[in-house]
């Protein structure tokens, strides 16, 4: 019996993706050079952050499909989720959880950058390991090149024009990023609630279980990262912020890959647009949980 998929038409697709496309640029247009000499400063705390985010997280990531009676929909969900780059929204939760707001810049900026190889590569990856999620993907017209050619356009070129727009005009750059940032996410937000709506009954049936499906993989996210920076003796400002940056995911990428390669399945799309709406509240709580205990009577 095939798998539901969400209704989703092809117009509609063209525009979430150039929706992203904007998002990515709006994200470049904060992105300068100096974010970059962060990665010389603080190599320990960037190392930590990318192994949390592009190694440790995927690999939690299999443990739990592995152990969890999943259906390969879902499974594969998770899988894409923790195959995206973090979430621009983490600088704020990282400022707001009183963690280092230049490593998390620095950490969006890099694994966002790295994306557009490493998504399609972790996921295809991780996948292959378990038998059952190899098969499934074989039935979607999708393989790597494919897929590595759509980031490109959707994440790496906007990235790079964007930084490159920063540099030469930082006075067009300074009016325009945070407005361009909130008209593409109220886009982004709105696609999402029509297509939740216009699938209401596909979303319905498998929410209960995704509730904590989601709640597991992220809260598994968050404490996961912050203890392995702690293990790592990275200081208390370092911990929250690469917990943080390994909570918080590109979800909206993840949506606009399984409309586009795996056909709007609904359980790996239901995982992704849950863990957009989850992520926000499980961050902001996180950073206000960081945010109450103090700096100063942890061991830096």
């Amino acid at each position: 019996m095939p798998a539901p998929a969400i209704q989703f038409s092809p117009q509609s697709l063209t525009l979430l993706n150039v929706c992203l496309a904007i998002i990515m640029l709006g994200v470049a247009l904060e992105i300068k050079r100096e974010h970059f000499l962060e990665l010389v400063n603080e190599k320990k705390a960037i190392i930590t952050g990318l192994l949390a985010q592009l190694v440790l997280l995927p690999f939690l990531t299999f443990l739990l499909v592995s152990i969890l009676p999943l259906s390969p929909g879902l499974a594969l969900g998770m899988m894409l989720v923790a195959a995206c780059p973090g979430g621009n929204v983490s600088n704020f939760f990282s400022y707001w959880a009183k963690g280092n707001v230049a490593l998390s810049v620095s950490l969006t900026a890099f694994s966002s950058l790295l994306a557009f190889v490493l998504t399609p590569l972790n996921f295809f990856f991780w996948s292959s390991l378990l038998p059952h999620l190899s098969t499934e993907v074989k039935t979607f017209s999708v393989d790597f090149w494919s897929l590595f050619l759509n980031m490109i356009a959707i994440l790496l070129l906007p990235l790079l024009s964007g930084m490159w727009v920063a540099e030469k005009y930082p006075r067009l750059t300074t009016k325009i990023s945070k407005p361009l940032q909130w008209v593409s996410l109220l886009i982004l937000a709105t696609f999402i609630l029509v297509a939740i709506k216009n699938n209401a009954e596909v979303f319905m049936n498998g929410f209960g279980q995704v509730f904590w499906i989601v709640l597991i993989h992220n809260g598994t996210a968050l404490l996961a990262a912050y203890f392995f920076s702690a293990w790592l003796k990275n200081n208390e400002a370092n911990n929250r912020t690469i917990a943080i940056e390994t909570g918080i995911q590109n979800s909206g990428l993840g949506l606009i890959l399984i409309f586009t390669f795996f056909d709007g399945h609904a359980e790996m799309a239901l995982v992704a647009a849950w863990w957009g709406v989850w992520h926000l509240i499980s961050g902001f709580s996180f950073a206000s949980w960081m945010r109450w205990r103090s700096l100063a009577s942890l061991r830096a």
